[in-house]
């Protein structure tokens, strides 16, 4: 079977046109579910990683914000690598095996070592001997990962050329966003169809039945989130039987109460709520 086989382009037709209101309310159900399942990675000790790979503007920091909101922070890790050292760049692997979890740790990786196959032979920052290397090793590295217990979900956030250009437009003139904006932005934007080709090459060559790529439609930013967050709780077994439902309009209460041993606990956030909940049930 081809490999471009396994490649799983996911819609979620109910998260499409969403108005504001519903996609907040929907996120906060994701983003419960997301903390239960980090609950259940740290009670079995599971090591989860997460990437997202894309285009530049595609919405992968945004969507990694959406994520670990509410996430327990000691048990949670963005990764987003700069400019590799020479000798980082001739240990490609060795590099990112530094940052995967430890156990009971979901670590989300802000673009992966699938630069490797993206933007580094597009611009040019690696040898043609250095890809083909990587492309020749990659699913055998991440096979044996998962075979050592590692979770692993490869999301690649897709959008179009107006998309982009848009996003770009709109970094530049916003006084919070104007940072995200960079020469190099423009530089690998001009090189639209080098990159068409090597992500093509990326997702028909290094995507397995144990490693599948999953592409989302990113052109809307809300979208994305909810799907890659569904996605996940669907994926990742920390329940024995999954019972979430999209859009079901149940609204999670804004604020928890909770009573231990006679002393009540109020106006508590989720996650306040949930740690204290687990806490009474574990005595």
């Amino acid at each position: 079977m081809s490999r471009a086989n396994y490649v799983r382009k996911k819609f979620y037709s109910v998260y499409r046109d969403l108005n504001r209101q519903t996609y907040e309310a929907e996120k906060r159900r994701l983003q419960a579910e997301l903390l239960k399942l980090q609950h259940w990675a740290v009670e079995n000790k599971k090591r989860v990683a997460i990437t997202f790979d894309g285009r530049d503007a595609a919405g992968k920091g945004g969507t990694i914000k959406r994520f670990t909101e509410y996430l327990m922070p000691h048990h949670s890790r963005v990764v987003e690598l700069g400019v590799p050292t020479k000798k980082e760049s001739r240990n490609w692997f060795r590099r990112y095996e530094q940052q995967m979890p430890r156990k009971g740790e979901i670590v989300f990786f802000d673009r992966s070592w699938y630069n490797r196959a993206l933007i580094e032979p597009t611009m040019g920052y690696c040898s043609e001997r250095q890809y083909r290397y990587f492309m020749k090793r990659v699913l055998t590295w991440e096979e044996k990962l998962i075979a050592n217990d590692l979770i692993l979900i490869k999301f690649y956030l897709s959008v179009d050329r107006d998309t982009q250009l848009f996003r770009f437009k709109e970094r530049i003139v916003h006084p919070l966003k104007y940072w995200k904006f960079s020469k190099n932005d423009e530089r690998a934007r001009a090189k639209w169809e080098v990159f068409t080709k090597y992500k093509t090459q990326m997702l028909e060559r290094t995507s397995s039945e144990e490693s599948p790529w999953v592409v989302i439609n990113a052109n809307d930013k809300m979208y994305a989130r909810l799907a890659c967050m569904l996605y996940t709780i669907y994926h990742i077994p920390y329940i024995e039987r999954q019972t979430f439902k999209p859009l079901t309009g149940e609204e999670l209460p804004s604020k928890y109460r909770i009573e231990i041993d006679g002393v009540p606990f109020s106006n508590l956030s989720f996650r306040q709520y949930s740690i204290l909940e687990r806490m009474t049930r574990q005595r």
